[in-house]
């Protein structure tokens, strides 16, 4: 095993040695782990040390990515401890390193953390949010003469 650990296949197969402490996983040649498979995305994740721990991310792939069976959002992190399945797509591995061998010391990172998206609200991520960046002057769209698209019309009193 390297000092960053492996992911061993499980179902057989030869380990994938983790060399450096960042890893991008996809099926792009340009990827530090190229897994050649139909349902793996160009790009599909990424693999980080921090704090001396493994963590992963989504990057908004086709097939997602899970850690113990349970499915990442994309742009969040997971924090993967020794021993966990990770699948990438439908293909399954567990992360085999040493904490301390990666400089952890003390309690373990928090797990899930948004990257890159702290400034914006769930609506907002999910582009829902319905503020509008300017004001509509509402006295421009009544005007009882234009017959345009958009205008308001005022009813006749009864």
């Amino acid at each position: 095993m390297t000092k960053y650990g492996e992911l061993v296949p499980l179902g057989g197969g030869d380990p994938i040695p983790l060399l450096t402490d960042n890893l991008k996983v996809g099926r792009r040649e340009s990827c530090d782990i190229v897994l050649r498979f139909s349902n793996i995305s160009a790009h599909h994740c990424q693999l980080s040390v921090e704090e001396g721990y493994w963590f992963v991310c989504d990057l908004s792939s086709r097939n997602g990515v899970k850690v113990n069976g349970v499915k990442i959002a994309p742009e969040l992190r997971k924090r993967l401890d020794p021993g966990d399945k990770l699948s990438v797509a439908k293909h399954n591995y567990e992360i085999q390193y040493v904490p301390g061998d990666l400089g952890a010391v003390g309690v373990p990172p928090s797990d899930e953390q948004p990257s890159g998206l702290t400034n914006q609200s769930l609506m907002q991520r999910a582009g829902l949010d319905r503020r509008r960046t300017q004001e509509i002057d509402i006295k421009s769209r009544l005007d009882v003469k234009n017959n345009a698209a958009g205008q308001l019309k005022r009813r006749p009193p009864q």
